[in-house]
């Protein structure tokens, strides 16, 4: 079982360093335009940094979600059983 999840882990790990290259080609147009944007007075990078802080937060919200709907299915299953 150890050596499934240790080889599960690479093969995610790898995946995630070949298909992320393409990825960061996009951040310094999304910057400039952004930096041009506010200069000009607009609140297109406010705009940005909202969308950055939500796309970063949900996946915390949902993990933190389901961690909290185990511990408590959990908890009442020990409850269940100390009766």
């Amino acid at each position: 079982m150890k050596k499934q999840w240790i080889l599960f882990t690479a093969l995610t790990l790898v995946c995630f360093l070949v298909s992320g290259e393409d990825l960061l080609a996009q951040c310094p147009m999304c910057r400039a335009t952004a930096e041009s944007n506010l200069a000009n007075g607009g609140t297109e990078g406010r705009g940005l940094n909202n969308g950055i802080l939500y796309l970063l937060g949900m996946p915390y919200l949902l993990i933190g979600t389901i961690a909290y709907l185990w511990w408590r299915n959990r908890k009442q299953g020990l409850d269940e059983e100390a009766a």
